[in-house]
């Protein structure tokens, strides 16, 4: 269930930041099937991947989180 929140937050900014899911993965360097998996729900961002999604979108890592974490 908490996967799925990141996933909701990441793809929701990546939409806001007009990013097309290959374009964000590949500025990420990982690939379109991975960062599907996550914004699916179906795999958890390490802390490590939250950085970079903040950082390649220009929001604070705070706003990835969901709410109960920040």
């Amino acid at each position: 269930m908490e996967a799925e929140i990141y996933g909701r937050r990441i793809r929701a900014f990546r939409k806001l930041k007009g990013y097309t899911q290959e374009q964000l993965a590949k500025e990420l360097g990982v690939s379109v099937s991975v960062l599907g998996e996550i914004e699916r729900g179906n795999r958890r961002p390490t802390n490590d991947f939250m950085q970079l999604v903040a950082k390649q979108l220009r929001v604070p890592l705070k706003e990835l989180f969901p709410l109960e974490h920040k």
